[in-house]
């Protein structure tokens, strides 16, 4: 059984309801009907009844509940919820109306909030802000947390290092340039993430084109200074850097670079120390060894809000709503 298949079976066994919002691409449709045939998750679809039965020509998706945002029932009084929570902001009720009929996800994060489905999938045919912006402003962060951020589950086949080829990357997707206690912050979520989604434990290398002082940079010092911060604030969290990707995956490497470390050698979380190098580093290794990369998963909202790559297929998608799915199962 491959990892993303052990992934699936735990999401059927404690079966979600997941909203998939752009119901006008095909590969969520197509997506659908793979989720509802293998039984993973329940499904909603927002949008228009006719066009969605008309777009899901020759696939079958009877089992999906669609909800049209104009003939809904409780879009009003989604709306005057909506225009509560933002009403501090400048938002009046005629634009929170406005909001749920013209933007799904708006609408898909008031039916979470309001505890309709467990969670959203999104981003095939949007941007990350698109389908991040809503939820960070109704959803909101989960308790004692101070930073959303975003990982992708990258899944390398044929490879010893990791946890049999599954590595956690983050952050790929939000954070820019984070500060130390941001690196900290988010090396603490992804550890998290990974124990959830493989039951193993997380072993997290601080990235760096440095190890162990073996360059001078403020780049380094930034690392460095996470790394100190991370183990003051969770004792328990198995991290350290600052390591280079060899030192930190590669054990005859680690022997040499750092053999005092406990994780280098055996890291399978890789924090990269900003969102060019996370970014660009999960696509190599996407495209040239061939890997199955799921996300970028959120982490740190207080239901599980999850965003596609715009160049995702349809058993991509099937993979993220059932992580979603997961996710969902952990709050």
């Amino acid at each position: 059984m491959s990892f993303i298949d052990d992934v699936i079976e735990r999401a059927k066994a404690n079966k979600k309801t997941i909203i998939l919002p752009e119901s006008n691409d095909r590969r969520i449709l197509e997506a659908t009907e793979k989720i509802l045939k293998n039984n993973i998750a329940n499904i909603i679809l927002i949008g228009s009844e006719n066009e969605i039965k008309e777009d899901s020509e020759g696939l079958d998706i009877s089992r999906a509940t669609i909800i049209n945002p104009v003939k809904y029932s409780g879009t009003e009084d989604l709306a005057n919820k909506l225009y509560e929570l933002r009403k501090e902001k400048g938002m009046t009720r005629e634009e929170a109306h406005k909001l749920l009929l013209t933007d799904y996800m708006y609408f898909s994060c008031m039916l979470v909030k309001e505890g309709k489905a467990d969670g959203v999938v999104s981003g095939a045919c949007h941007s990350t802000s698109n389908t991040l912006r809503p939820a960070l402003q109704i959803i909101k962060t989960a308790p004692g947390v101070e930073l959303v951020s975003a990982f992708f589950l990258m899944i390398v086949p044929n490879c010893e290092y990791g946890y049999n080829g599954t590595f956690v990357f983050s952050d790929c997707g939000l954070e820019q340039n984070p500060t130390p206690e941001k690196l900290a912050d988010i090396a603490y979520s992804s550890s998290q993430s990974f124990e959830l989604l493989t039951g193993q434990k997380a072993i997290t290398a601080l990235l760096s084109h440095s190890t162990k002082g073996s360059a001078k940079h403020e780049d380094v010092d930034k690392v460095v200074e996470a790394l100190k911060i991370a183990q003051e604030e969770y004792p328990t969290l198995n991290i350290d850097g600052e390591l280079q990707l060899d030192a930190a995956i590669i054990p005859e490497v680690a022997a040499t670079k750092a053999p005092d470390s406990k994780v280098a050698g055996h890291a399978n979380t890789l924090i990269f120390p900003d969102l060019d190098a996370g970014n660009i580093g999960y696509k190599l290794v996407q495209r040239l060894a061939k890997a199955e990369a799921y996300g970028p998963i959120t982490q740190g909202i207080n239901k599980p809000v999850n965003d596609l790559s715009r160049g995702c297929s349809a058993n991509d998608i099937v993979g993220v709503v059932a992580i979603t799915a997961l996710q969902a199962s952990k709050k």
